[in-house]
C-alpha cells in the first residue's frame, strides 16, 4: 500500500495502484487520465495493463491489487474479469466525499453482483495518508463537486 501511496503523490491525481503476489510486486499504476486523454486510465486500470503487456492475463487470477481509493464501479469491474482475489484500499468513496463527488456505486455492490468471482475487499488502509493528498490536491476536484 505504501508503493501505491507513492505512486499517487507523484501523479497529477492522487491515485496509485500496485499489483502483488505476496510480498512480490508484479506491477505498477498510477492515474494517467489527463496525460493520455483518456477517462479509463485510473491507476487500477494502468496497473492491470502494465501488468498483461508484461506478463499476460492469465497470472492475475488470485493476485492483490493495492488502490489508495476504493475502485470506481468501472476499475472494479475489470478486476473482476481479470480474476483478482483480493482488493486492498484506503480511502473509501465515503471518505471522499467532502473533498469530491465519488461514485455512488461501492466496490463491494459491484462485486456483490459477481456471481461468477468472489473477491475479498479490505478498505481502510493507511485511509489516512490516502485523504491526506486528496486534502492538498483538492483544488484538482473543484468540478467534481
Amino acid at each position: 500500500m505504501r508503493e501505491a501511496l507513492a505512486l499517487a503523490q507523484a501523479s497529477n491525481h492522487p491515485y496509485g495502484a500496485v499489483i502483488a503476489r505476496g510480498t512480490e510486486v508484479l506491477a505498477r499504476g498510477r492515474n494517467q487520465v489527463a496525460e493520455a486523454s483518456d477517462p479509463t486510465a485510473h491507476a487500477e486500470m494502468t496497473a492491470i495493463r502494465s501488468f498483461v503487456a508484461e506478463r499476460g492475463p492469465e497470472g492475475m487470477r488470485g493476485a492483490t491489487i493495492y488502490a489508495t481509493v476504493e475502485p470506481c464501479m468501472m476499475c472494479m469491474g475489470a478486476i473482476l474479469w481479470c480474476g483478482f482475489g483480493r482488493v486492498v484500499y484506503g480511502a473509501s468513496m465515503q471518505d471522499l466525499a467532502g473533498i469530491m463527488s465519488p461514485g455512488s456505486i461501492t466496490a463491494q455492490e459491484t462485486a456483490s453482483k459477481t456471481l461468477f468471482l468472489k473477491v475479498e475487499l479490505t478498505g481502510g488502509v493507511l485511509a489516512g495518508e490516502s485523504l491526506a493528498l486528496f486534502e492538498q490536491r483538492k483544488d484538482l476536484f473543484e468540478w467534481h463537486k
